[in-house]
């Protein structure tokens, strides 16, 4: 049987401790999404309703299929910059008359729905999704433009927005634009680079220049409706295609126009592929909270995790007795095959490089996703592991990750240190997603680790050149730097930089995974066959 057994012992005090610390870390995270959800705050939000206007995640709610899930992208965007948490736009993938699309939302409430350096990054880390997965994408636009003091952050890189638009059609990939407010100036460009363009009656307002522009530049007096009104769009310039009389008229449009794509998934529905019925993992998803200690230099078993989020809790395990703290498998999520990578005590020695490699040739033989479920503080070092040739085997790893052609998914569950966040495919080997627990942390190495190697080259710099070393000092520099990168190792810090796609609740995950893979397979799933470069041996 490959039905996998647990041990977690979930009446003791072990996992009551990790269970109330993960449960804290939660409550924390809650507390920060709340304050993307709130936008620009009561006055502001107040504001909009009173001018008869439906709020960002209101028009997502009436454009989804009705009790289908929203997953949420990147909804920390700024967090612990000067800009609202969120950064003014709201991104994810959702259902639209039965196709999955990624949808972008601007938020007016906050600073009227202007593009701040992270709305940017935001938006163009949506476009990304939709273009490697060919999801129909849908922009809820109403946003005066680039919030003016941070221009010189947004000009130069924001011209790709409208570049990935016009190569999201050139891929064949739908763009429909929903126009409710403002779309001015550069903006101008999303509904005029959209495929579809929905307007609304005494709302919508598309022009390059606005009144106050175009009576500097030309001497010209007009209003807003002149300009650029639904009714001259639509009747007139010809930019718009269809034209609604309210938001709700809007949106039942811009669910026809997607009625009507006659989009189809590359792969159908695999749930039962192969005679496997998609069952429920054999355990609890709530016992995920007490996984995961506090403290992460205590190890933990992955396979707990996978346990309570693959289907039926069925998991073959390759190569169990080599390399065994990097645990590999096969498995099936929703439905959908998996090969999953899952770090088992922390340190990456040459033998699971070697048996990762393998593995993600074989994933990449059967056109199988692969999943990285991340707890390493890194390669191995020390003199007897550079001899035995730790470089080249962890080499050997990045190499197959770099090359692999089939989806990666990557969950930081715990640590994600050093080169072993590049092997275990973190942000910089593009990963289809990459989603973080509220107990990860990622840096280039642990924070006691980082200022005790600060501290030795200081102090034998200070022999070297036969001078005292200053023991005080040397204290409170080491103090100084473990508060600074354990502040920066934190998830919210990192997801707040998009370096991930959101923190999310343990419990979520098998959830969060099932739509991810859902998504992944709207496009063509193939692995490389071969061209893996030069792996030095």
């Amino acid at each position: 049987m490959t039905v996998l057994h647990t041990a977690l012992d979930v009446a003791g005090e072990e996992y009551a401790a990790h269970r109330r610390t993960m449960l804290e870390r939660i409550g924390e995270l809650d507390a920060e999404l709340a304050k993307a959800v709130a936008g620009g705050g009561e006055k502001y939000v107040e504001r909009h309703r009173k001018r008869g206007k439906l709020l960002a995640r209101e028009r997502v709610e009436l454009l989804l299929d009705p009790d289908t899930p929203f997953l949420e992208l990147s909804p920390l965007a700024g967090w612990g910059s000067d800009y609202a948490v969120g950064a003014s736009l709201v991104t994810g993938i959702g259902v639209v008359e039965g196709v999955e699309c990624l949808i972008t939302a601007n938020d007016p409430t906050v600073r009227g729905g202007a593009s701040n350096p992270w709305t940017l990054k935001k938006a163009l880390r949506a476009n990304e999704i939709a273009y490697a997965s060919r999801l129909p994408v849908i922009s809820l636009v109403e946003s005066g433009g680039a919030d003016l003091p941070s221009q010189k952050e947004i000009f130069i890189p924001g011209g790709a927005l409208f570049r990935d638009l016009t190569r999201l059609s050139e891929a064949g990939i739908p763009t429909l634009a929903v126009v409710f407010g403002n779309s001015t100036a550069g903006g101008a460009y999303v509904p005029g680079m959209s495929d579809h363009v929905i307007m609304v009656k005494e709302q919508s307002k598309v022009f390059l220049g606005g009144p106050p522009l175009v009576k500097m530049a030309t001497g010209e007096e007009a209003d807003d409706e002149e300009l650029g009104g639904a009714d001259v769009h639509t009747r007139v310039s010809g930019l718009g295609d269809y034209f609604a009389l309210d938001e709700p008229d809007a949106l039942r449009q811009a669910r026809r126009v997607v009625s009507r794509l006659n989009w189809r998934k590359a792969h159908g529905d695999t749930a039962g592929a192969g005679g496997a019925l998609t069952a429920a993992p054999k355990y609890d998803e709530d016992e995920l909270l007490g996984v995961v200690p506090g403290d992460l230099k205590t190890p933990f078993d992955p396979r707990e995790v996978v346990a309570r989020i693959v289907d039926g809790s069925d998991f073959d395990e390759f190569k169990p007795r080599y390399g065994t703290s990097l645990v590999t498998g096969w498995a099936r999520l929703h439905g959908y095959p998996l090969g999953i990578l899952a770090n088992a005590r922390g340190v990456l020695f040459s033998e699971e490089s070697q048996k990762a490699t393998q593995f993600i040739q074989l994933a990449n033989q059967r056109d199988i996703p692969l999943l990285f479920l991340h707890n390493t503080t890194g390669y191995m070092v020390g003199k007897e592991y550079e001899q035995g040739g730790i470089i080249k085997h962890g080499a050997m790893m990045i190499n197959a990750v770099s090359n692999s052609k089939v989806p990666h998914l990557s969950v930081l569950m715990g640590a994600s240190y050093g080169a072993g966040h590049y092997g275990m495919c973190g942000r910089a080997y593009d990963p289809r997603f990459l989603f973080a627990w509220p107990s990860a942390k990622s840096a280039v190495m642990g924070p006691q680790q980082l200022a005790g190697v600060m501290s030795i080259v200081m102090r034998e710099s200070a022999a070297a050149r036969g001078k005292p070393f200053d023991e005080e000092a040397d204290a409170g520099l080491r103090a100084m730097v473990e508060q600074q990168i354990e502040a920066e190792s934190l998830p919210m810090f990192l997801s707040g930089r998009l370096y991930d796609d959101g923190v999310i609740d343990p419990r979520d995950t098998r959830t969060v995974l099932g739509l991810c893979l859902s998504a992944i397979h709207t496009a063509p799933v193939e692995g490389a066959r071969g061209g893996f470069g030069v792996f030095r041996m």
